[in-house]
């Protein structure tokens, strides 16, 4: 029996599904706390995912190319 493809996942390609980090400033503050900050993935924008892929667009048949080359003998014609 066919088993179907699972859809591929769609992690990040820079942050690799890690979209959001503590970075360590070094150092305590006064109450002891470690002092970090958030840094964000600037490709996902701190989602860990990339946009879903859209359809390709149809490819042109063989009557649009005819019709083209008719339309550019017909502007040569006309010049």
């Amino acid at each position: 029996m066919a088993q179907h493809t699972p859809a591929r996942a769609r992690i990040c390609g820079d942050c690799d599904g890690f979209a959001s980090v503590k970075v360590t400033l070094g150092g305590r503050d006064r109450h002891g706390h470690l002092r970090t900050i958030t840094a964000h993935c600037t490709a996902c924008h701190g989602t860990g995912t990339r946009p879903t892929l859209t359809a390709p667009r149809p490819a042109a048949t063989e009557a649009t190319h005819v019709l083209d080359a008719i339309a550019r003998d017909w502007v040569e014609v006309a010049r």
